[in-house]
């Protein structure tokens, strides 16, 4: 029973790691780009241009409007389109990865905002370009944060990857429904829900190890 249990949850658990993985790359990229764009381009920003903040801030709210596995049903045919499918865990990781990245997007918005006004306009007065100020002050300055924006986002991204089991993207959410919910089998259930628990906690540990580091390092150097 247990070994059979184990061949049924191996191959789960690597599809849910493999999107995790990706997504989280995916989605970091896309949501960085988000988060910095409506910061810089804010009214009284470094690179202001209201138009442009207001479009990207329109669909970002938009996109976090729509409920995830409609969401995720939505971009099935840009799934079809990239990958040529929209089985399996890869067809899932451009659902996964455009749906959370609003999200993201979001928390970087609100952890560069953190950033004092007066250090950005020291480095204005030395006259630091937009470019050096985004790398060299808002991100640096907002680092912890954005660490623990990126950890809630890969914890979302572990929601989604159960959702997206229920339409075919595999991992130990399709696992659970298939095996534990449709076949009765509770001990596949029980074991996937406490894995995907397990994940969480992993995560949620790492991230407040790596933003405490962070700090104490920074208040060290202070």
């Amino acid at each position: 029973m247990i070994q059979e249990l184990i061949e049924l949850l191996w191959p789960a658990l690597l599809e849910t790691l493999y999107m995790l993985f990706w997504s989280s790359i995916f989605a970091l990229i896309m949501g960085t780009a988000l988060g910095v764009t409506l910061v810089v381009t804010e009214k009284g920003g470094i690179l202001e241009a209201t138009g442009l903040h207001r479009v990207i801030n329109m669909v970002i709210n938009c996109i976090r409007s729509i409920p995830s596995i409609i969401l995720i049903v939505l971009l099935l045919p840009l799934s079809r389109l990239i990958v040529g499918t929209t089985l399996g865990p890869t067809a899932a990781i451009v659902s996964l990865s455009i749906g959370i990245a609003p999200f993201l997007g979001r928390i970087i918005e609100t952890s560069l905002k953190e950033v004092s006004i007066g250090k950005i306009e020291a480095a204005k007065a030395v006259g630091a370009s937009p470019f050096t100020i985004i790398f060299r002050v808002l991100i640096p300055e907002s680092l912890p944060a954005l660490v623990r924006g990126v950890t809630i986002a890969i914890i979302a991204i572990t929601e989604f990857t159960a959702i997206a089991g229920a339409i075919g993207a595999g991992g130990l959410g399709s696992l659970a429904i298939r095996f534990g919910y449709q076949r009765f089998r509770e001990d596949v259930l029980i074991a996937t829900v406490i894995i995907i628990i397990l994940l969480v906690q992993i995560f949620q540990w790492t991230g407040d190890y790596i933003s405490r580091s962070i700090n104490k390092k920074r208040f060290k150097f202070d």
